[in-house]
């Protein structure tokens, strides 16, 4: 049954050297599997992100994947001092202060990766 399996994030990237080094480096996974045809990272809890290379990759204008954190503002800093810019928005529902949303029941922010997709951090109130 499909509830008791664990999914795999599959991003798109468009230049896999470079991807790898940003997964690895910035956001501190462990490369799992590599192959011509299939790149995992270990993103911990049982999470998999896989990476596969495409002139489409960063194209996406939504979150790709999303991390629940305990400590957003401590996450945002580590990732800040990599390098990683917070996305800002003012749009109907969503208003960031400083990179973060925050909700009666949630905080959270959103950053791209080295290829422009869409990754997010939330924090649980």
């Amino acid at each position: 049954m499909l509830a008791d399996s664990p999914v795999v994030a599959i991003v798109p990237v468009a230049d896999m050297a470079r991807a790898k080094r940003f997964y690895t480096e910035t956001l501190g996974l462990t490369l799992t599997k590599e192959s011509a045809e299939d790149t995992r990272l270990d993103s911990g809890g049982g999470t998999t992100i896989g990476l596969y290379e495409t002139p489409y990759g960063g194209k996406a204008e939504h979150t790709l994947a999303s991390w629940k954190v305990d400590d957003l503002d401590g996450e945002m800093s580590r990732l800040r001092s990599k390098g990683v810019t917070f996305e800002e928005y003012d749009l109907p529902g969503i208003k960031t202060v400083d990179g973060v949303v925050e909700s009666e029941t949630m905080r959270g922010a959103w950053f791209k990766d080295s290829e422009g997709n869409i990754l997010c951090l939330t924090e649980e109130l």
